[in-house]
């Protein structure tokens, strides 16, 4: 048997599971990605009925996620409040647009989310929006729930 032989009866059969592997959780056309921009994923744990971050934006740009446990209560500027199920994912355009909530809608179970944010450098990832400024767009925010 030549050397040739032996390497093609010893090799492992290629894997077919790739072919079905791959599942389409979301599709999105961002409506802006900085020059230059980088890309930075990042877990979030909050605990049971956490509200999670105050009213903030991405101002390096849009953000990307998939809830891994839980549920999450998300309100971004000009969108109903929603609550996103572990298994659904979410996305937000980032830029100006404020982000008012991203907290745990339970108080019985921890929420776990990944985002994915395209970051301008220089820029920070997330700032805090001021009271006087959700004051001043009031009128951007969806009516809330009864």
């Amino acid at each position: 048997m030549s050397d040739s032989d032996s390497t093609s009866t010893d090799q492992k059969p290629r894997s077919t599971a790739w072919q079905t592997a791959l599942t389409v959780v979301q599709e999105a056309v961002p409506p802006f990605i900085p020059a230059n921009a980088h890309a930075m994923t990042v877990v979030i744990e909050y605990p049971p009925g956490d509200p999670g971050t105050p009213p903030h934006r991405h101002p390096g740009g849009p953000a990307f996620g998939y809830v891994l446990e839980g549920e999450m209560r998300m309100e971004v500027e000009g969108e109903p409040e929603r609550i996103i199920p572990a298994g659904e994912a979410f996305w937000e355009p980032g830029g100006d647009v404020i982000h008012y909530q991203d907290g745990n809608a339970r108080d019985d179970v921890r929420l776990r989310f990944t985002v994915t944010m395209l970051c301008d450098p220089g820029q920070p990832m997330l700032v805090l929006v001021e009271d006087e400024e959700l004051a001043q767009r009031k009128d951007r925010r969806a009516p809330r729930p009864a």
